[in-house]
This record gives C-alpha cells, structure tokens and sequence, in this order.
C-alpha cells in the first residue's frame, strides 16, 4: 500500500496528498434513532453509573470501618471507664485501711 506522503514522480508534486477532501463520517447527521449513537449514549451513562457506585462502595465501606472504629473506641473508654471506677473504690478502701492502722498506732 502507498504511504500517503511519498511521491513517486514528479508531477505528482502538485497533487493533495492529505486527503483532507475525502469524505468523512460525522456524528452530526446522525438522528436520536440512530442505533449506533444510541449504543454510544448507554456506553456514556452506563460508564457514570458505575464511576457513581463505584464512589457509593468506596463511601459505604469508609463508613462502615469508621463505625467499627468508633464501636471499638466506646467499648475501650467504657472499660476504661469501669477500670477507673475500681481504682476509685481500691484507693478509698486503702485510705481507711492507713486511716484504721495510723489510730492502731497512736493507741
């Protein structure tokens, strides 16, 4: 086959050799029953469709692990919590233990 930009004689020198005169297929003359513009329109809006649930995954399972995190949190400070509590209370215990022993003391 001919490559479009060489000359093989010289008068051919003249000659359009970019075939931009050629007819060319454009998507203007094409109605909206056009089976092919109609295939390419569903490409188009099936491509956004699975960009956006895509984008709701991604949404869905960001949620989804920062509400594990959150209940794994609550669950941590709630027996920290429960852990201060009894610290509390030993401490208090121990208070009147030193209170009982320094009166043992004194006697």
């Amino acid at each position: 086959m001919k490559d479009k930009r060489t000359y093989n004689k010289l008068k051919e020198h003249g000659e359009d050799m970019s075939y931009e005169n050629d007819s060319k297929m454009s998507n203007e003359d094409r109605g909206p029953g056009d089976l092919t513009l109609l295939t390419e329109q569903y490409k188009e809006d099936l491509f956004k469709y699975q960009q956006r649930e895509a984008e709701y995954i991604k949404t869905k399972n960001q949620l989804n692990g920062t509400k594990q995190i959150v209940v794994q949190m609550s669950g941590t400070i709630r027996d920290l919590h429960n852990q201060n509590e009894n610290f509390q209370a030993e401490i208090a215990r121990l208070k009147e233990e030193i209170q009982l022993l320094e009166l043992q003391i004194k006697k």
